[in-house]
């Protein structure tokens, strides 16, 4: 999972766009996928760390919760039916959203937008 979340630093990095959507996204994320925690730190819209968890002493401000399959079945190049969005994941059972659902909003294209980048390395093979 860190290969793929570096794979998602770089790719963001190289995605002008991207980083204009994110210029005022400064918060740390958890993504918790089958109990394994990863913490993303983004700073104007640029992920500058990725910490592996779990820790109590780390604060984030929203987290999004999978599972392993569910998480590649969502980057598929073309998903299927519910694993599109993380919000397609959370009403099928398959994801959760936990902490400030205001940051999340606020910021939703850029975020939805970053963790979808996990699919290019489907569209590259």
């Amino acid at each position: 999972m860190l290969t793929e979340l570096q794979d998602m630093q770089a790719r963001l990095n190289a995605t002008p766009h991207l980083l204009r959507l994110g210029r005022l996204f400064t918060e740390t994320v958890q993504l918790r996928v089958d109990g394994d925690e990863y913490y993303l730190s983004f700073d104007q819209g640029r992920l500058v760390q990725i910490t592996e968890g779990p820790s109590r002493k780390t604060p984030y401000r929203f987290a999004l919760v999978t599972d392993a399959d569910a998480l590649h079945r969502f980057w598929e190049l073309r998903p299927e039916p519910g694993f599109h969005d993380i919000f397609g994941l959370v009403k099928i059972g398959r994801g959760r959203i936990e902490g400030d659902i205001l940051t999340l909003v606020k910021n939703l294209r850029f975020f939805k937008e970053f963790m979808a980048l996990g699919r290019w390395k489907e569209a590259a093979a």
